[in-house]
């Protein structure tokens, strides 16, 4: 059985490397990794495959920046020379393998399906109802080119059942993003980066905003600055900046007064040890990312969401986030509850335990025989 599995942006990285090695228990199963090239900067993307021990990508497709439409265009025509290539080479693709719900993963489920080539979607059914997100479209496109879905909480085996997926279809797995936490989060935590940036475990909040509703307008990013800074004299802040987000903090000349507040430190984007090592030892972390509401769940870290909604409800009901949409007040309540220690524990959910990634392995390895 010829799988290809795909992969574009930082998240996916962290999806596929479990179930790559996890893989290698059958020997039936031959693997082409794709890597559509979708995130380019060197922390975004190459330094993961180093990090995460995933060998390197067969395929590079180099596609890079651009708008949600180029972008999507450029993935699809790519993967679908790439998966006729193989056919013509007499080495048919049996199935594509796609997670998360980046471009990449919409496109090449696209030019799969075209070609009669099965889908499977590692992290199918999530849902934020939010159409003004691209990651909503996404989710559903895929979703509904995939007749092998991979969920990994509860409520996604629902909103699939609900849009009328076939019980045969559905598999409740688990979260693979926790495998590769559980992996590496003691090894990470040896680092020692926050000695680097001089702050102390338990004694710090890490910080990452890169959604539209959070970093493009100037009054709603002004807002978040002014809480970060307010908060950084009682409660150190390392906020790795997002490319995206760096532009605008400097487009609406923000940048200068993070740089001004004394205990508020500026960083690049991490490489995934480093960055692990700072969010399992933060004492809260600010965020729109879905990953990291996912992460600090596991963690049992505080996680302040600045989202009106989540495709991850089970982060907020058993977890440890809490939706603050943009409300700015709000914020500063919970960072004030947090560092008062009277912020609500939450729990790991069930099946998050660091094995998803055999669970999937186990059945893409049942249609292998």
């Amino acid at each position: 059985m010829h799988l290809v599995c795909v992969v574009g942006a930082r998240p996916n990285f962290m999806k596929i490397a479990p179930i790559m090695r996890a893989l290698k228990a059958f020997p039936q199963i031959k693997t082409t990794l794709v890597h559509t090239g979708q995130h380019y900067d060197q922390n975004l993307s190459d330094v993961f495959f180093q990090e995460l021990g995933i060998s390197e990508p067969d395929i590079s497709l180099g596609v890079g920046s651009g708008s949600h439409g180029r972008q999507t265009a450029d993935i699809l025509a790519a993967m679908e020379q790439v998966l006729i290539e193989c056919a013509e080479r007499k080495d048919p693709v049996d199935r594509l393998v796609v997670v998360g719900d980046v471009n990449s993963t919409m496109a090449a489920s696209l030019a799969a399906a075209k070609l009669c080539i099965p889908v499977a979607h590692v992290e199918a059914g999530l849902r934020s109802f939010d159409r003004t997100m691209p990651e909503e479209i996404n989710r559903i496109v895929t979703d509904s080119l995939s007749d092998m879905l991979l969920v990994s909480e509860p409520a996604g085996m629902e909103n699939l059942r609900r849009e009328g997926h076939a019980e045969s279809e559905l598999h409740l797995v688990g979260n693979v993003m926790i495998d590769t936490l559980r992996q590496h989060v003691e090894s990470a935590r040896q680092r020692n980066t926050l000695s680097k940036l001089g702050v102390s475990s338990g004694e710090y909040v890490v910080v990452t905003l890169h959604r539209p509703s959070n970093v493009d307008q100037r009054e709603s990013l002004t807002a978040l600055v002014d809480v970060l800074v307010a908060t950084s004299p009682t409660l150190p802040v390392i906020f790795p900046v997002h490319p995206r987000t760096l532009s605008r903090l400097e487009q609406f000349g923000l940048t200068e007064r993070l740089k001004s507040a004394a205990r508020l430190q500026i960083l690049p984007p991490q490489a995934y040890g480093d960055f692990l090592c700072l969010t399992s030892q933060a004492k809260a972390i600010v965020t729109d990312s879905g990953g990291l509401q996912e992460e600090s769940t596991a963690l049992g870290v505080p996680c302040l969401t600045m989202r009106a909604n989540t495709e991850r409800p089970i982060t907020v009901d058993v977890g440890t986030s809490t939706l603050l949409g943009g409300d700015c007040q709000k914020l500063e309540q919970c960072l004030q509850s947090v560092i008062k220690g009277r912020y609500k524990t939450g729990r790991c959910p069930e099946l998050w335990d660091g094995k998803a990634s055999e669970r999937i392995a186990a059945i893409l390895g049942k249609e292998a025989r």
